[in-house]
């Protein structure tokens, strides 16, 4: 999957989010849980453009077209984020959690919870303390 994903639509998210959380799926599946009746060509066609843009991938079950998420949810997200952070911040990550701090959307729990996932990161990698 390439790193700069091209930006979806509205339907297109909400297609993503059904594959994210009941994949793999089928065109029927996408169509009996979507929040509005679509006819079945129409999910295809949303499914085709979903894999065209590199975010989902199929393979076939007799005649029938199954989709997979070509990448989990929480790297597409993080993808989506840098690209936010290139945009607004040139490309400083520190920059947009101070700003996420000072605006109140991180409390102290989840700053914690932050702090400790940043740790183990690092001590995965091998990254000594500074």
């Amino acid at each position: 999957m390439d790193d700069r994903l091209p930006e979806l639509g509205d339907l297109e998210r909400e297609v993503m989010q059904l594959v994210w959380a009941d994949g793999p799926v089928t065109a029927e599946i996408v169509r009996e849980r979507l929040s509005r009746r679509l006819k079945e060509s129409t999910v295809r066609t949303v499914l085709r453009r979903l894999e065209e843009k590199g975010y989902v991938n199929h393979t076939v079950d007799g005649r029938t077209y199954v989709y997979h998420a070509a990448e989990p949810r929480a790297r597409v997200a993080a993808k989506a984020v840098q690209r936010i952070v290139d945009w607004f911040c040139n490309g400083s990550i520190e920059e947009v959690l101070v700003g996420m701090v000072d605006n109140k959307m991180l409390d102290q729990q989840q700053l914690r919870s932050l702090a400790d996932q940043v740790a183990k990161a690092k001590k995965a990698r091998g990254v000594k303390k500074e």
